[in-house]
């Protein structure tokens, strides 16, 4: 299903990236419209495949998480064995945050949100032992700067 965003779609979705918690009133308000337009259009874009799953952003280093590393990975398999079992490993396990697969020397990045240094050799290890690769180069990020999901719209 296609659909077309105007002005106002752009508006409405720029309201929900700031907080998709306001109530439908106040997205109407903030856009200039009224609530049965306003929630026509959320309903059509959340239909359509423009807005995913709702969710809420948690302070990871608040909840204990207070390591990022990002993970590069060089690997001399390219088989489709090995890359089903490696998306498995990574889809398994729930301190991967974000991967991807690049182009370049590195063939893959990874986000890994842990306790600690300690929790970081844990996640390593086990990686390891489930899938062959050939060089595994983690970097810890001192501070993290700039984060965010919303979209430049």
């Amino acid at each position: 299903m296609s659909v077309r965003i105007d002005a106002t779609d752009r508006k409405i979705l720029a309201a929900l990236q700031a907080d998709a918690a306001q109530s439908l009133d106040e997205i109407a308000k903030s856009v200039g419209s009224s609530k049965t337009p306003v929630w026509n259009r959320i309903r059509k874009m959340r239909e359509a495949g423009i807005i995913g799953q709702q969710t809420v952003l948690l302070d990871a280093e608040a909840l204990g998480f207070e390591a990022c590393f990002f993970v590069l990975i060089r690997t001399s398999e390219h088989d489709a064995d090995w890359q089903g079992r490696f998306l498995k490993a990574l889809k398994s396990r729930p301190e991967v945050q974000e991967a991807h697969r690049l182009a370049g020397d590195i063939d893959y990045i990874l986000k890994v949100r842990v306790q600690n240094a300690r929790a970081y050799d844990t996640f390593y290890q086990a990686l390891i032992s489930e899938v062959k690769v050939h060089n595994v180069t983690a970097l810890l990020s001192m501070e993290e700067i700039k984060s965010t999901v919303a979209l430049p719209l």
